[in-house]
């Protein structure tokens, strides 16, 4: 039987759909032989090709988001919701001023948040030998230095973890030899080459990125640069999903990548969309 590789993509919160689809490959006894990802994708497929299963995945993910590290971030300054009262309306206005003095720390530091601050997210993290693991994974990150995308396929899963999944200016740059990474989404948000390369003859991606149809007023220039790094990340997404045998899109790109209080809802939405594919899963097999 010809192997089939799993291609999880980054989207922050979004990504937790990856943990409804990875329940109903399970269901349906549907075999993944090699799995990679990014970002949020590298956490998941790190951690399931670790346990090999979907439930265990599933059990530490909900306690690492429900963990005092994860509460000392306050991540609900960076959610966007759609607003309909006044009150809500106040709290978004005292989001953006809190967003906006956290952004200010990366004027005298490499990101809002510190190593120490990512080593507590991380304490409990599976600390294996990528070469070890029974299901074969990889994952990606960006090198700052030489701009090149960096493929971790040996070494320990945790590192190589932490560097797929460090946000510029969210998280900062993970040192490994002589190379400085960052997330692997500044070069290839859904790594389907790297799964490829990995020995997968059938290629499965999960996309879970922002919706490029959702345009905020662009009234300063800080909105304007994001604007333009979500164009340009839109259409490599586009560009690196040719040649997949079966896409999955979740219902997800409404929500914020830091919406991990949606994460029940976001994981129904992958067992949605994993379901509606089944017909094309059940012919690669």
């Amino acid at each position: 039987m010809k192997k089939i590789g799993l291609a999880l993509g980054g989207g922050g919160a979004r990504g937790l759909a990856h943990i409804g689809i990875l329940r109903v490959f399970e269901r349906e006894n549907i075999p993944v032989d090699v799995i990679t990802g990014c970002s949020i994708g590298a956490i998941i497929g790190g951690l399931y090709a670790y346990f090999q299963s979907a439930e265990k995945t599933e059990s530490f993910l909900r306690k690492m988001l429900s963990s005092e590290a994860i509460d000392d971030l306050d991540l609900e300054i960076f959610t966007s919701i759609e607003h309909k009262s006044m009150t809500e309306q106040l709290f978004d206005y005292i989001n953006s001023i809190r967003r906006y003095f956290s952004m200010l720390k990366t004027l005298n530091q490499q990101a809002i948040y510190t190593t120490e601050d990512v080593n507590k997210i991380f304490k409990d993290f599976p600390d294996a030998a990528i070469k070890d693991l029974d299901v074969r994974f990889a994952t990606i990150a960006t090198d700052l230095i030489s701009g090149r995308e960096i493929v971790l396929d040996e070494g320990p899963l945790k590192e190589a973890v932490i560097a797929s999944a460090s946000i510029p200016g969210i998280f900062p740059p993970v040192k490994i030899k002589d190379l400085l990474l960052i997330d692997g989404g500044a070069t290839d948000t859904i790594p389907v080459q790297v799964v490829k390369g990995q020995g997968a003859q059938y290629v499965v991606a999960v996309d879970v990125s922002k919706d490029i149809h959702d345009v905020d007023d662009l009234d300063n220039g800080l909105k304007i640069i994001y604007r333009a790094e979500d164009i340009v990340t839109w259409h490599l997404t586009q560009e690196r999903l040719a040649g997949v045998d079966v896409l999955i899109s979740p219902n997800v790109k409404k929500y914020s990548w830091a919406a991990i209080d949606k994460m029940d809802e976001i994981i129904e939405e992958g067992v949605f969309a994993a379901e509606n594919a089944l017909d094309l899963l059940q012919k690669l097999l």
